[in-house]
């Protein structure tokens, strides 16, 4: 029987962002984002989507965003293994800058449609590379829930976890400039990986995955 996997993907994304990643011999479920609820913590969130796993002690792989998620899932259900891609595991990994917006609440200051805009600058943070992964990004940004996005924006930079899962295994890009490299304790890094990697390193990120999860 094939292993079931549960993928977090990250803000607003969908499975999408992992269609050149090769799960072939893997049950895999991709994690749905849902509505979150008004003033709702993160841990009340991932409770929630704990209705989405079905396997005892499963593996969770979380992009971004989502291998927050998958860390707070974890501090509820035990787990088989953890792999982050592009993430963070606790809130010192998160760039002080980051931080401080949160205490200030400049982040409430952004408008929604100017987090939803794609142009030179969202490409540039997020390392894309070619015209198809542009406007894959265009395209996310685009159908991304605004309500969803402030809630978690607004959870990312406020983020107070100190826990790190043992049966976790990071991976990170040197050239990430949304979670920048220098701030991250990674077990395998891959060269020149921003935060789509998914998409421009998949073949060199699949490796390491399968690596993770066949020990």
């Amino acid at each position: 029987m094939p292993t079931p996997i549960y993928i977090f993907s990250g803000l607003g994304a969908d499975d999408r962002v992992f269609q050149k990643l090769d799960f072939s011999g893997y049950n895999v479920t991709f994690i749905k984002w849902e509505a979150p609820q008004q003033n709702e913590t993160i841990e009340n969130y991932a409770t929630r989507l704990l209705a989405q796993i079905k396997t005892d002690k499963p593996i969770l792989i979380g992009l971004s965003f989502g291998g927050i998620m998958a860390i707070e899932v974890a501090k509820q259900i035990d787990t088989e293994k953890i792999i982050l891609v592009a993430s963070a595991k606790t809130r010192s990994e998160i760039p002080f800058y980051y931080r401080w917006a949160g205490k200030l609440g400049l982040h409430h200051l952004l408008p929604r449609k100017l987090l939803k805009q794609s142009n030179f600058i969202t490409s540039w943070l997020f390392g894309t590379t070619s015209a198809f992964e542009q406007q894959l990004l265009k395209t996310i940004l685009f159908d991304t829930d605004p309500v969803f996005l402030k809630w978690a924006i607004n959870e990312l930079v406020g983020w107070q976890n100190l826990a790190k899962p043992e049966n976790i295994v990071h991976i990170h890009g040197t050239a990430d400039r949304i979670l920048p490299f220098r701030f991250i304790d990674c077990n395998f890094k891959i060269k020149n990986g921003g935060h789509f990697m998914t998409l421009n390193k998949a073949e060199e990120l699949m490796q390491i995955i399968k690596t993770a999860l066949n020990t």
